[in-house]
């Protein structure tokens, strides 16, 4: 595996990331910015957060294995969600672990939360981009 993911000693350690990614391959995958959509370009969970953030979740593993890799590969992901609030924080983790557990996967490398005020479609409520790193 080209990434080792540290919680290193003197920063605050969450269940939702990693603080450090280490990386060791050669290969850079860089995935655009994965919003809602399933392959047809119909979006998926209309006004549904969770599972906004599932299907994102599940595009990104989907083009990481057509580059040959997975989510044990990714070194940084960027998350953007529409009016942020704290109290959407479950609603995205709620996201995340239904994406995990239909991937077999955690997906905890580092990570970076933005509010934006829209996205590209008015219906989509966030997107998630990865970067990866494959031996």
């Amino acid at each position: 595996m080209a990434i080792t993911l540290v919680n290193p000693r003197g920063l605050p350690e969450t269940g939702a990331y990693r603080q450090v990614a280490v990386a060791s391959g050669s290969k850079l995958v860089f995935v655009a910015g994965q919003v809602a959509w399933d392959a047809d370009g119909t979006t998926v969970g209309a006004g549904d957060l969770a599972a906004q953030v599932e299907q994102c979740y599940l595009n990104i593993a989907t083009a990481l294995a057509a580059a040959g890799g997975s989510f044990a590969d990714v070194a940084k992901l960027t998350v953007y969600v529409v009016d942020w609030t704290p109290d959407k924080m479950p609603l995205l983790m709620q996201g995340v672990e239904r994406a995990a557990a239909r991937l077999g996967a955690t997906p905890v490398p580092p990570a970076s939360l933005l509010g934006v005020a829209a996205l590209d479609v008015p219906e989509h409520l966030v997107e998630v981009e990865a970067t990866a790193v494959l031996d």
